[in-house]
């Protein structure tokens, strides 16, 4: 069927406590464009990213490229995401092409990887493609506005996908920063900062080689249960992108990346996992065979 698509496939690894029945489905919302990025929100709420349209739907360009634009949207109890709009970023601003967004704990600030503009451009030579990481609050009337690069974010880098541990007191992110024992291995890789209690940041610390591999390290995910998700391109994986899980050790480091099992992989690029508290449910975005067109939006659940 052209808007319904199901896998169903029962795994039996060892590295995981039992077998794992996953049922995937692409959800309605997607089409021809890309839908990913995809973010627990307040209020049984998500918000993703994709093109920005027009009134008569079609796609918004800037410069000749479709704009990206953050959406929200309503979870139903099929999993599906309903009366989603963009969410309201003040214009004056100058947000544009935002790869991903996600709340604060609270839901009182909003942090956006996005990049630099006239507004927040830094001082001297720098490189206008590299993304930062930004913050801004809700003012009624307004929108999301007041926006501002966190502190640890060097222009020379760039940085992208921050999410939040349970308790919101570590940021991951991914970045590029090259040097010292933080050095990023590969492309870019997965760092931590922790949120201290004065709204500052420490300095970023990079999550190692159980984690992070000599290839591209995107998207970060930390459950409830304090497991790490990950997508990357290393090497032995089934295609692409693929998605990898680290359960956190009692001293907070990770134990060692494994590659997740199909159906949650494909032959083709999977990314951006999130899962709910229960661990019963959750989402991925992947370009996989039989899908709409571009990167889908999938939900699944876990028997």
């Amino acid at each position: 069927m052209k808007h319904f698509y199901k896998i169903i496939y029962l795994i039996g690894l060892v590295s995981f406590s039992q077998n794992l029945n996953y049922n995937l489905t692409n959800l309605k919302i997607n089409d021809d464009r890309p839908h990913y990025s995809i973010k627990y929100a307040q209020g049984n709420k998500v918000v993703f990213t994709s093109y920005l349209l027009s009134k008569n739907g079609k796609v918004k360009k800037s410069g000749g490229s479709p704009v990206i634009a953050v959406y929200e949207g309503a979870v139903s109890p099929d999993g599906q995401i309903t009366n989603h709009k963009p969410i309201e970023i003040d214009s004056k601003q100058l947000i544009g092409n935002v790869t991903s967004a996600t709340f604060s704990r609270d839901g009182k600030q909003l942090f956006l990887s996005a990049h630099y503009n006239a507004k927040d451009k830094p001082k001297g030579t720098f490189k206008a493609t590299n993304f930062t990481i930004k913050v801004g609050e809700y003012v009624n009337g307004k929108g999301w506005t007041n926006f501002k690069v966190l502190p640890f974010c060097k222009p020379r880098y760039s940085y992208g996908h921050p999410v939040f541990s349970t308790d919101g007191k570590t940021m991951y992110f991914i970045a590029n920063i090259r040097g010292g024992k933080e050095t990023t291995k590969g492309g870019s890789d997965i760092f931590k900062v922790n949120v201290l209690e004065n709204g500052s940041y420490s300095e970023p610390k990079n999550l190692g080689s159980k984690v992070n591999s000599y290839s591209r390290e995107m998207f970060p995910f930390v459950s409830n249960d304090n497991t790490l998700y990950l997508s990357s391109d290393r090497s032995n994986g089934y295609g692409g992108f693929d998605l990898y899980r680290c359960k956190m050790l009692e001293d907070g480091t990770f134990a060692k990346a494994e590659k997740m099992p199909k159906p949650i992989n494909s032959v083709k690029d999977d990314f951006n996992f999130i899962i709910n508290s229960s661990n019963s449910s959750g989402y991925l975005s992947s370009k996989r065979l039989k899908g709409k067109g571009d990167d889908d939006i999938y939900y699944f659940k876990v028997n």
